[in-house]
């Protein structure tokens, strides 16, 4: 059997996962792009590469499926999305139209969906480099990493409105490194000039620091290029010991990044303290005790009051500062804000006795000691 069928017939949760937190995003991004664009271009986008079959053997919808279906229930989507969907498997080309013709309601749609059946080479990147793209956002899911590469992401990325999510496989990543035959492929996804300081860098390096290394790096190429906000979020395998691979946000923008980063949060499988793992891990409810050990919230106050001692500064001025690259959302940083300011260890203006109870606005004003109490 063939890897792709192999793959698209896997009833995978990991698989549902992943298609969900693409399909938030996708409301969620239209929703705060719509309005400009509909004064020019008058359209948005939607591209997937490698859009598979529409739905997997089991019968669970994939991920252009979600979108189109999300699309239909609002009117302005029926009027300005317009999706560009391919995939090299004919027979998956085949099937994708055949699921989304028996959408409900796709007529409501003013541009029909455009499906394509192309190899993702050197050709698809200069047609979007040549091209100034309307708001897109742009997934890319190829099996394992043939296709994917830095140029891509940013011949879409370059234009205005234009986010993208694409599926990093690490293990065969991390095979590939190290593999001659490989070499040109690896290349492009991290460039030439890091590839080989990471495979220098690798060489030495156990398992657990190759991965944080190995992301690392692509998040690093990612921002060098522009794609200022990077966001990586974690699959591990059934057992939870190892990862499997990564859905990987990239953005210009801090709002995208934002609504992304709650997204991913939602669909953590752990959360200890209230901060999220930004990871699926199957494991997490065999193992309980092992995910309570950590208290990241904790954490976080040290690092606020050690990073902003002797200054001043609202709740919103420190979740600005503060949470880029970092797995905390804002409401994380609400709740430890009121601890350490129950625990004395700030002063705050409005005091918690002027406020409405238990609320930390983003008003509040912290001041911070010169040294951490």
């Amino acid at each position: 059997m063939p890897v792709n069928d192999s793959f698209f017939g896997m009833p995978a949760e990991q698989s549902r996962v992943k298609a969900t937190i693409v399909a938030k995003y996708f409301w969620a991004w239209a929703k705060v792009i719509i309005p400009s664009a509909k004064i020019k271009p008058g359209r948005i986008a939607y591209i997937d590469l490698f859009a598979g079959p529409g739905r997997y053997e089991d019968g669970t919808k994939s991920t252009p499926v979600k979108i189109i279906e999300q699309a239909l229930d609002d009117p302005d989507m029926c009027e300005m999305l317009v999706c560009l969907l391919n995939d090299k498997d004919s027979d998956h080309t085949g099937s994708l139209d055949k699921a989304i013709n028996a959408i409900p309601g796709i007529e409501k749609m003013k541009h029909r969906p455009n499906i394509f059946n192309e190899e993702v080479g050197s050709e698809i990147v200069k047609m979007f480099e040549e091209m100034h793209l309307v708001p897109t956002l742009f997934f890319v899911d190829p099996w394992g990493y043939k296709g994917l590469s830095l140029r891509l992401v940013n011949s879409v990325l370059k234009d205005w409105g234009c986010d993208c999510i694409f599926f990093f496989n690490y293990n065969r990543i991390n095979m590939g490194l190290g593999n001659e035959l490989v070499r040109e492929h690896m290349n492009a996804l991290f460039g030439k000039s890091r590839a080989d300081q990471l495979r220098e860098k690798l060489e030495d390096l156990p398992p657990a620091e190759r991965e944080m290394a190995i992301v690392e790096e692509i998040a690093q190429a990612l921002r060098e290029m522009g794609g200022a906000y990077v966001l990586p979020f974690c699959f591990k395998r059934e057992n939870g010991e190892r990862t499997s691979h990564h859905l990987i946000f990239v953005s210009k923008h801090f709002r995208g990044y934002e609504i992304m980063k709650g997204i991913m949060a939602k669909e953590s499988t752990d959360a200890p303290q209230g901060v999220a793992s930004f990871e699926y891990n199957p494991a997490t409810q065999r193992q309980p005790f092992l995910f309570e050990l950590t208290r990241p919230l904790d954490q976080l106050g040290k690092m606020l009051l050690s990073d902003f001692a002797g200054r001043a500064m609202t709740m919103e001025e420190i979740y600005m500062e503060h949470n880029v690259g970092r797995r905390f959302i804002k409401t994380n940083y609400k709740e430890i804000l009121k601890v350490l300011e129950a625990k004395k260890k700030i002063l705050t203006d409005p005091p918690a006795d002027k406020r409405r109870k238990n609320t930390f606005a983003d008003h509040v004003r912290a001041t911070f000691p010169d040294k951490p109490i």
